[in-house]
């Protein structure tokens, strides 16, 4: 078995508290029990685990620190993580970090040039969106202090590499032209959009049925955006999904067929499934063996029964997708999405109808422009 992104929470807290978060309002509690911050003892044992990786896997991997919030590691733990991690893995191993970006200072910038850490920035629109869930635990707007982050890290020497893109969550009652009209101003490198969470027994919020399309319409006003566009500003889930039509292939796990491999390591170095699946239910992320970094540990993780079958989740089961013309495209979309109470991750995903209004008008556009048959 192969990994190809490793997510380290080095915080197990964040400095705001985002409605939609699924660490910390979709049910699970396991942040509670563990290490606030990642400590010196726990850096090394993820550093070994990573080695050993390194060591015997053929194929280089990413490594995205996260939390929480990262930065609330501080420019002196960050320095001694990202100098150890560098230690291990050369600069051709992608290193980066998902941040909300109130906590970005010039000398935290330092230290991620210094070892070749990029920075990717969590923000959903201007103010008046953006504050609709991101507010700080005073219910006090985070924006301008976005902003502020996002400035820094603009006017860093080398943003060129350093500012990796923005992440936006998708409201589905927004203006989506008031939305990239807003990210175009920012220049971002890229911008990234997301569903949020929910499956089908809890229903994504703005989601009014299983059948419903307020999502997929909201793409599709996005998507009618990007491509009549003189110059865009590359938006990622709509170039894979595009890709993919046309006979390419997906970077983004929960698009295409594409294996993804993903290991998380908890603050406290327990190692877990990919840490969205916890928003389905307690404890749906950890595996039954209390699996812990250290040395070779990991080998005998990505060899087990355990792993196959956490791996082999990212594989659509229902006959719905099976059948789908459209998997290959789709690809059943993300599996915390596929959950049911009933039967488990045995359905299309909650967003069905909304991708496939979404492929269709893709497929229009390409059509369009002799892209397509």
């Amino acid at each position: 078995m192969q990994v190809d992104t490793v997510l380290i929470k080095v915080a197990s807290r964040c400095n705001i508290n985002c409605k939609y978060c699924y660490v910390y309002h979709l049910g699970d509690i396991n942040w509670s029990r563990i290490d606030k911050l990642i400590s010196t003892e726990t850096m090394k044992n993820i550093g070994s685990s990573l080695k050993c990786l390194a060591e015997n896997q053929k194929r280089e991997f990413s490594t995205v620190l996260h939390g929480g919030e990262p930065l609330m590691l501080g420019p002196t733990g960050l320095h001694q993580f990202l100098a150890l991690l560098r230690t291990i893995l050369p600069v051709s191993y992608p290193i980066s970090i998902q941040t909300n970006g109130i906590l970005i200072t010039r000398e935290i910038l330092d230290v991620c040039s210094k070892f070749r850490a990029s920075l990717a920035v969590s923000i959903d629109g201007p103010a008046q969106i953006n504050d609709r869930a991101r507010l700080d635990h005073k219910d006090r707007s985070t924006f301008d202090r976005v902003i502020a982050g996002i400035a820094q890290l603009e006017a860093h020497p080398d943003a060129d590499f350093l500012y990796a893109g923005l992440l936006a969550v998708v409201d589905p009652t927004t203006d989506p032209a008031e939305i990239y009209g807003f990210f175009k101003g920012l220049t971002p490198p890229s911008v990234d959009f997301l569903y949020m969470d929910g499956n089908h027994s809890r229903l994504p919020p703005g989601k009014s049925s299983i059948d419903s399309t307020e999502y997929g319409s909201w793409m599709v006003q996005l998507l009618d955006l990007y491509l009549n566009d003189p110059a865009p500003i590359p938006i990622r889930v709509l170039d894979d999904m595009l890709k993919l039509l046309i006979g390419g292939g997906a970077t983004k796990e929960g698009i295409g067929l594409s294996d993804f491999g993903i290991l998380i390591f908890d603050t406290d170095g327990t190692i877990t499934k990919n840490d969205t699946l916890k928003s389905a239910y307690e404890g749906a992320d950890r595996f039954a063996t209390n699996w812990k970094a250290g040395g070779t540990k990991i080998l005998d993780l990505l060899d087990s029964e355990e792993y196959r079958q956490y791996h082999n989740l990212q594989k659509p089961t229902s006959s719905a997708c099976l059948q789908c013309p459209e998997l290959q495209v789709c690809g059943g979309g993300m599996t915390v999405h596929r959950w049911n109470d009933g039967n488990g991750y045995d359905n299309p995903t909650v967003y069905c109808a909304d991708q496939l209004l979404l492929i269709s008008n893709m497929r229009n556009h390409l059509k369009q422009r002799g892209l397509a048959a």
